[in-house]
């Protein structure tokens, strides 16, 4: 991996000095690579990120993974409310929603994937908290996004894809909006938000042709619903 620093002003300690238990993987949702650097490191930003991952691969350091680094803005997962102290951020170069959203490159995700599995060994962080923005600010926040390849990270150990038996789609075959938001809110997103916010982000992330419009198939619909059974019973 190609590590150049890259210090951002824009950290403090962790609340109680806590080790960081969760990972969450962004976008820097800007025009250029040289624009979100800039951004991530001035004072006035008042934003930064553990790192920056560039369109090659390419890794900058920006603040220790032992300080509590301002990438996730107002958040919660599983009644955290402060993942700033409890996380590491990493950003990741895409122009997303707004300035050219763009399939990840395999030179990117495989520094990713490195990165991460080495944070998660150091930190002894479990798969399943590595995490999306969108999974920790529903209501606010897209990124990385629905072509981010999460299930190739998974077959890595990283994150969750989950499997499910017939079981789960004999126990999901009856529920309606009201069962799938509970279950939604109950596997960690924000009881606060909209269920449209909340159940938007978890088909963001593990049900993506139907965010992209590739399929609106009544048998994808079961398996989202069975996938969040899943999760659910890990």
């Amino acid at each position: 991996m190609t590590i150049i620093r890259k210090p951002s002003p824009n950290f403090n300690e962790r609340a109680d000095h806590q080790r960081p238990s969760y990972i969450i993987l962004h976008y820097t949702g800007m025009r250029s690579l040289s624009d979100a650097l800039a951004r991530l490191t001035d004072p006035d930003s008042h934003v930064s990120a553990h790192a920056t991952i560039d369109k090659d691969g390419a890794i900058y350091d920006h603040v220790h993974p032992d300080k509590r680094a301002w990438h996730a803005g107002k958040s919660y997962w599983r009644g955290i409310t402060d993942m700033n102290s409890a996380s590491i951020g990493i950003e990741i170069e895409n122009g997303g929603h707004e300035h050219g959203y763009t399939p990840f490159p395999e030179d990117q995700i495989l520094a990713v994937t490195h990165l991460v599995q080495k944070l998660m060994g150091i930190y002894d962080i479990p798969s399943d908290h590595v995490l999306a923005h969108s999974d920790i600010a529903p209501d606010r926040k897209q990124d990385p996004g629905e072509l981010f390849p999460w299930a190739l990270l998974a077959a890595n150990g990283i994150g969750t894809w989950p499997a499910p038996n017939e079981d789960d789609f004999a126990t999901v075959k009856d529920w309606d909006l009201d069962a799938y938001t509970a279950a939604a809110r109950s596997f960690g997103y924000d009881p606060s938000c909209g269920y449209e916010f909340v159940l938007r982000a978890f088909e963001r992330r593990y049900a993506p042709e139907l965010i992209l419009g590739t399929s609106q198939d009544e048998t994808l619909a079961r398996a989202r619903l069975a996938c969040l059974l899943r999760l659910i019973k890990r």
